[in-house]
């Protein structure tokens, strides 16, 4: 063999290899058959959000059952493993207890040799009423311009629909998934997800043995541009009570003479926060994770209008005027909301009433470097030392009812590469790097019990309206979000095993 006959040779082997179907991705054609399927899709989430599964109403219950039951019969059609796993029951308040909806797992592929993937998603909703103001029927999707409206569309149903899809365009032709895919759908998710960090624990050498990556799709782009997740803020929520007299008392007989509870509690909630938003209690501040150079450039960086902001909120003013500090104090600074007060009056109309117990409910929402515990500590100390300067004999206790960490992953990490790529690939542009101002607890559970790495990837748009009025998914983010989900599972097939 003459030595110029060589590269011929070796260029033939090398084009036979790169058509081996592991190495070409036909994105294309999974792409067009997404297309052509979309109107199925559209019918699909509106099949799913036709049935009410609010899982914060006991009457509902069966509903989300019935929602946990549809989701295991689609995954079963489509040949995955699939499990109705039991969790339990919930006490309620009167003591009865109710079933928890059972949650699904399902499993496609099951090769050693790929990586494997765990998507995990909820079928429950928020409650909705169209006397509360909505244009259409909540739980009857309405496609008006390009959205699709209906209650459960955006979170979590149409995210979780689209992974489904992105399993079934891949089985549709006959193309090999890149990675083993795992689902993990749940139906309590909006009132606290009940039951299921105890089974992430029972399954943890089991369902999530071979588990290498988890997704979550709950969430949202920030503006028009995609957008990765890669932080969420935690929650301690705390009810403050102060209780007087043994009864209610009317205010033109007893007003003057005793000391009132509502006086009382309100003058200590006024010692929570600064009218300019400065937390007052001591060591949240000092515990804080400095924000870094690099941080401060990362948010410099990201798309947002101030302008749109404000008037998409309706007000003429908000805490900060430049894009930095204000996206800053939504994602990676605690904040002290007050959500409301129970006792005394606050229906329609006049009652002239001294409440003899009133119940405070506010909560700190948790960035990095601040603990659960020690929060619940700070605030408990704080409120006691604030009401004991009142010399008021009243009785004040403080309870934290919720004490949800945040979530922050490494922006480094190949997954976010991974997502990089199939966000440039689908939508041609890069994909902004966003934290969330809310909580997911889940993530850290995950991350805690199972040592995985997570990556949040959102297909939700900036004005979807969750846990709103006329909330949507467009047909846009739902259909272009499936194409994303199937090129995320090919750059993921690339990455190193961890």
């Amino acid at each position: 063999m003459t030595i110029w006959q060589l590269p011929s040779m070796l260029l033939v082997v090398i084009s036979s290899v790169s058509t081996h179907p592991h190495h070409l991705f036909e994105y294309d054609e999974l792409s067009q058959y997404v297309d052509s399927h979309q109107e199925e899709y559209v019918q699909t989430l509106r099949d799913w959000v036709a049935v009410e599964s609010d899982s914060s109403d006991v009457l509902r219950r069966p509903d989300c059952q019935r929602m946990m039951d549809m989701t295991a019969e689609k995954l079963q059609a489509m040949g995955g493993k699939v499990e109705l796993v039991d969790i339990g029951v919930q006490e309620l308040p009167d003591g009865k207890t109710v079933a928890l909806p059972k949650v699904v797992t399902a499993q496609f592929g099951s090769d050693p040799s790929k990586q494997t993937v765990c998507v995990y998603g909820h079928v429950d909703v928020q409650p909705a009423k169209l006397e509360d103001g909505w244009a259409t029927e909540p739980y009857n999707l309405t496609d008006i311009n390009g959205n699709l409206y209906g209650r459960g569309a955006s979170d979590n149903k149409a995210p979780v629909l689209a992974w489904i899809h992105t399993v079934e365009a891949y089985q549709a032709l006959s193309i090999d998934l890149p990675v083993n895919v795992k689902f993990i759908i749940e139906g309590m998710e909006e009132t606290g997800s009940n039951g299921l960090d105890a089974m992430i624990v029972a399954q943890k050498d089991t369902f999530f043995s071979d588990v290498d990556y988890i997704i979550i799709s709950d969430c949202g782009w920030l503006s028009r541009r995609p957008a990765l997740t890669y932080g969420t803020r935690g929650n301690c929520y705390f009810f403050a009570e102060v209780e007087g007299p043994k009864q209610d008392l009317h205010s033109g007989v007893y007003g003057g003479t005793v000391i009132e509870p509502m006086t009382d509690l309100i003058g200590i909630l006024d010692t929570l926060i600064s009218p300019s938003g400065k937390i007052l209690i001591p060591g949240i501040r000092e515990a804080v994770a400095p924000l870094s150079d690099e941080e401060w450039k990362m948010y410099q960086d990201i798309e947002f209008d101030i302008e749109s902001f404000k008037s998409k909120i309706g007000v003429s003013q908000l805490m900060y005027s430049n894009k930095v500090d204000l996206l800053a104090h939504r994602w990676r600074y605690p904040t002290v909301t007050i959500h409301g007060i129970e006792g005394g009056f606050s229906g329609p109309g006049s009652k002239t009433v001294i409440p003899a117990k009133v119940i405070a409910k506010f909560s700190i929402r948790q960035v990095p470097n601040m603990d659960p515990a020690v929060v619940k500590k700070q605030v408990t100390d704080y409120l006691n030392s604030v009401f004991a300067k009142r010399k008021s004999p009243n009785k004040l206790k403080v309870t934290m009812i919720i004490g949800a960490k945040p979530w922050l992953a490494d922006t480094k990490h190949p997954l976010y590469e991974a997502g990089k790529a199939a966000v440039k690939r689908v939508f041609n542009v890069e994909p902004d790097l966003i934290r969330e101002g809310g909580t997911i607890p889940i993530a850290k559970t995950f991350e805690d019990v199972t040592g995985k790495s997570i990556i949040m990837m959102p297909i939700g748009g900036f004005d979807d309206g969750l846990h709103s009025q006329n909330e949507k998914m467009s047909r846009y983010n739902y259909i272009e979000g499936t194409k994303l989900f199937i090129a995320y599972l090919h750059e993921v097939a690339h990455l190193k095993k961890d």
